[in-house]
């Protein structure tokens, strides 16, 4: 994830070499270093130092890693011919390498020839079947195609050699999301909570889930209350990962604070006050409401009347 301070510093840095102040090379090593997608500048800004025999020259052994740079931004803004002439640049200087042969099934991919493609990926996967960056092709692939299907299948198998690899595990629990597959995408956040538990971002995605608005066919029920189709036993864990997502900010999640609330009040419909794990709910909840009107008078003033109204109306 970018910070906010290198944000800026490539902001500052890209206006600098669109109004030629310099700095190009500069600003394509940032934009590598930082993993952003910026195809339409890096192309623009990189085919300029490499069709100057001078500047190319002097980025020494950096000139090989300026064209396959260039050639993935070609084919991210299809110009495809270009990406094709970087990479036969690359081609007769690294005859046998991997690496080039990824970007020839890239290239494959960005013509829409599938078939080849993945023949392409399999045969370099024969030679080095921990390829991690060929995995993750597999899976563009597929969402590219439209196989939702296909692209679950590929990241369950890319997690299986890949555990650790947090953004996998998000996009997976996204695409379960989507597919209102909660069960799935929930335990796709516990495994990131198990890994990263300090990260409130997961806590808060996981109670979301857990409290998802859905009944099991996907559909929404107008006669009951929005949180309590999750299930009382999914409604209390959800209340747990929302206090832990104020916790871990500090007090400054106001999504986590309305859960908590929302919950709570889910949860007194239900149990009707029996439930002995949540005895300590109507504290919880009027820390949250006590929060959630002080954070509102401070950013959104004109929207406390209906902060207040709302909570009324949980009989806060």
């Amino acid at each position: 994830m970018v910070s906010k301070t290198e944000e800026t510093q490539l902001n500052r840095l890209e206006n600098q070499v669109d109004n030629g102040g310099g700095g190009t090379w500069e600003y394509i090593c940032l934009v590598r270093k930082l993993k952003v997608r910026r195809s339409d500048k890096v192309l623009k800004h990189g085919l300029s130092i490499l069709n100057d025999p001078k500047k190319r020259s002097a980025l020494g052994p950096e000139e090989w890693t300026l064209y396959e740079q260039v050639a993935i931004a070609a084919m991210d803004c299809q110009c495809l011919d270009v990406a094709k002439d970087c990479i036969k640049v690359l081609q007769k200087k690294f005859p046998e390498s991997k690496r080039v042969g990824r970007l020839e099934g890239m290239l494959l991919e960005a013509k829409g020839s599938w078939a080849e493609a993945e023949k392409a990926y399999s045969s370099l996967l024969e030679d080095n079947p921990l390829d991690q960056v060929i995995h993750r092709r597999r899976v563009a692939m597929a969402k590219a195609q439209g196989n939702i299907s296909g692209a679950i299948e590929w990241l369950n198998k890319y997690l299986e050699i890949f555990m650790a690899d947090h953004d996998a595990w998000r996009e997976l629990a996204e695409i379960y999301l989507s597919l209102q597959m909660y069960k799935q995408a929930a335990f796709c956040y516990e495994e990131l909570i198990l890994s990263q538990p300090t990260v409130p971002l997961y806590h808060l995605a996981y109670a979301d889930t857990m409290n998802s608005p859905y009944n099991n066919n996907g559909s929404r029920s107008a006669k009951k209350v929005l949180y309590t189709l999750a299930g009382l036993e999914n409604l209390l864990t959800a209340k747990k990962y929302y206090a832990s997502t104020v916790d871990l900010t500090g007090g400054k999640n106001t999504r986590a604070l309305l859960g908590i609330c929302l919950c709570t009040s889910a949860i007194a419909q239900l149990s009707k006050g029996k439930n002995k794990e949540d005895k300590e709910s109507p504290e919880l909840q009027s820390l949250a409401a006590t929060a959630l009107e002080k954070d509102y008078k401070q950013r959104a003033s004109d929207k406390l009347s209906l902060l207040t109204s709302a909570l009324r109306s949980l009989k806060i």
